[in-house]
């Protein structure tokens, strides 16, 4: 799971750098702002990463999804692009999950079978 989630935020860090390209065209937007918000996500992205497998770091996640979709009120297209990578994350949950638990099993089968 920890692999799928993990491309999963590292294509989200770039879309969010991108956005923030979009968003600094907005004369009513700030530059250091438009930053500072986009830099904070970015970041939430690359921890994210490394949290996967400790408690909260899949809700952190699905925490991120909501404020990518959201982001579409400031960048029409992230509503779009929000949604596109919340159903990623959530594939990313679910087969990576059930890639694990066959991992598990795979292994439990070649230790029964060792001598």
């Amino acid at each position: 799971m920890r692999t799928l989630c993990a491309s999963t935020l590292i294509g989200e860090f770039f879309v969010i750098g991108f956005a923030g390209l979009v968003a600094m065209k907005d004369d009513s937007l700030a530059t250091g702002t438009v930053w500072a918000v986009c830099g904070v996500a970015m970041l939430l992205c690359v921890l994210l990463c490394g949290m996967l497998t400790r408690p909260g770091g899949v809700q952190l996640g699905w925490a991120l999804q909501i404020a990518l979709v959201a982001s579409g009120f400031v960048v029409p297209i992230m509503f779009f692009l929000g949604l596109l990578f919340a159903g990623l994350w959530w594939a990313s949950i679910h087969y990576g999950r059930r890639i694990d638990e066959a991992k598990a099993r795979w292994a439990s089968a070649q230790a029964a079978e060792a001598p």
